[in-house]
């Protein structure tokens, strides 16, 4: 777990002639845009938050329909018009009132021998002494797997940076434990899990380990667990911890990070500007809800990744350069309203430039090393060539080897390996493999090249970063006067135009109540 939650600017010297002026003028523009955020965020609730405070306090499992019993209590306060009270509130009291832990309520909710909305109110001091126990053992939990982590690093260590980051996707857990534990031998630090396809848009966890999977597997608190336990046992052998990566962006984000939380994973990725312009999750929902997934993740010590990169996928790289740092800037204020430690920031970029563009690789090692030295703390995250990726497999192999020199030039702290498979099919073990070697080879051929190089004072790198840097202080300047959902409405980000009251989920998100309260916030936040 990190401890410095204060803000740190820039390095004091810019090897690309940054005027870090403008730097702190953009981190103070992307500030009160999110200020403005939370301001918002603060005066509700959603289903997925009451889901989330179920979970953390202790209600696991399914009922007779395989219906999740955090949605089956969710459900019943909400169907009852008291959302708004949260679900500590009502826990708390048929604690008091039924002498029963959380779990039974939940059962006993679910067999439909208990309505927690009609029984007598207890004092609302009584009520959250009567859950503290609870949150209590959650935190201890949470915490205990913090130490383990740091125990893990302290007694076997980890690779060095940029963390080789690896998928698996088989859909199959057993089968993505067996992938996952090949690509840690043959030099992986980081193994994502890949989510099914549409995963995101469901409001709700699946329960238990899973076998089947479009495109991914199923995020579940089994798996994790599952995948956990076969990553401690593979590091432990290699003699180096592996790190475990899932999704909790989408309808369902503070949820998994829950989830991942009481699991110990050690990376989500976490991003509400991705799930409203890519799966157009509704804005209000999703922000409210990327807040507190952000403040359990801090609490955990779990990097989060945002997704920057996939604007790079619909609007051209060249062109909207200036869009992902301004969303990075935006991405870590909002990480740090929510009390997330810069070392933890996973911000996303792309090498995701046009392969036939002339000084192509320069315009791209621009925007790394501008990156870098605008976040000197993040373990950014950089993403590789996707969208010019063709079945020439030679050419591709190329394209991902200019990708791994820059992610080294430039210290980046999270390298998603490029796949020379990339536009034709999942990875094989064997696409793995070679992406592995090549970013070894590479890492370890030119280590130093970031300490040894300077760049052309006027020349086009530095030009390149300037001029971003430029365009990206100019389009905040105009969102600060606007605002984040309205900026959203007019495609900003991406090309792609999201309406505030459109989208998916709007339903599920309530203003806060007289008696609501959640303590998690505030002992999360304020943690030790």
């Amino acid at each position: 777990m990190f401890n410095n939650h204060k803000l740190t600017y820039p390095m004091k010297e810019s090897k690309l002639g940054l005027d870090f002026k403008k730097v702190e003028s953009a981190k103070q523009l992307a500030k009160n845009i999110a200020e403005d955020v939370q301001k918002f965020v603060n005066q509700y609730t959603t289903v997925t938050v009451e889901r989330t405070l179920c979970r953390l306090i202790g209600i696991d499992g399914i009922d007779a329909n395989d219906v999740p019993l955090p949605n089956v209590v969710v459900n019943e306060i909400q169907e009852a018009g008291m959302l708004n009270q949260g679900m500590l509130f009502f826990l708390g009291n048929a604690i008091i009132e039924t002498k029963l832990e959380p779990q039974q309520i939940a059962e006993k909710i679910a067999a439909g021998a208990l309505d927690i909305t009609k029984l007598k109110i207890n004092s609302i001091d009584a009520i959250k002494k009567a859950v503290e126990p609870y949150i209590q053992a959650c935190m201890t939990r949470i915490s205990n797997n913090v130490k383990r982590r740091n125990e893990y690093l302290k007694n076997i260590g980890e690779g060095s940076k940029p963390y080789i980051y690896v998928i698996v996707a088989t859909g199959n857990i057993y089968e993505d434990v067996v992938q996952a534990q090949a690509a840690a031998r043959q030099g992986a630090d980081i193994i994502a899990v890949i989510r099914t396809t549409g995963q995101s848009l469901l409001d709700y966890v699946p329960y238990g380990a899973t076998t089947e999977g479009f495109g991914g597997t199923f995020a579940t608190q089994e798996n994790f667990r599952i995948m956990r336990k076969a990553l401690d046992e593979v590091g432990e052998e290699v003699g180096r911890y592996i790190r475990l990566c899932n999704y909790c962006s989408g309808l369902c984000m503070p949820e998994i990070a829950a989830m991942g939380a009481l699991e110990r994973l050690d990376v989500m990725l976490n991003d509400a500007l991705y799930g409203i312009l890519f799966r157009d999750i509704n804005p209000q929902r999703t922000l409210i809800d990327q807040y507190f997934s952000r403040i359990i993740n801090g609490f955990a010590g779990v990097i989060i990744n945002t997704g920057e990169d996939n604007y790079l996928t619909t609007a051209d790289a060249f062109d909207q350069a200036h869009t992902v740092l301004a969303s990075d800037l935006i991405n870590e204020q909002l990480a740090l309203l929510a009390g997330m430690p810069e070392e933890q920031m996973g911000l996303g970029h792309a090498f995701e430039m046009n392969p036939d563009m002339e000084n192509g690789f320069l315009y791209e090692l621009a925007q790394a090393q501008m990156i870098r030295e605008i976040f000197p703390k993040a373990t950014l995250k950089y993403m590789p060539p996707t969208k010019f990726m063709t079945g020439n497999v030679f050419k591709g192999e190329i394209q991902d080897a200019l990708f791994n020199e820059i992610s080294i030039w430039t210290n980046q702290g999270i390298q998603l390996l490029g796949m020379i498979t990339e536009a034709i099919h999942t990875p094989f073990m064997s696409d793995r493999y070679l992406a592995i070697e090549n970013a070894k080879y590479i890492f370890n051929n030119m280590k130093s090249i970031g300490d040894e190089m300077e760049f052309k004072k006027g020349g086009i790198v530095c030009q390149r970063a300037e001029k971003v840097l430029n365009d990206a202080h100019q389009l905040l300047a105009d969102m600060e006067k606007e605002g984040l959902f309205e900026a959203l409405e007019k495609g900003i980000f991406a090309d792609i135009k999201r309406s505030k009251n459109g989208g998916k989920g709007l339903a599920g998100v309530a203003a806060k109540g007289e008696n609501y309260f959640n303590p998690f916030i505030d002992l999360m936040k304020n943690r030790k």
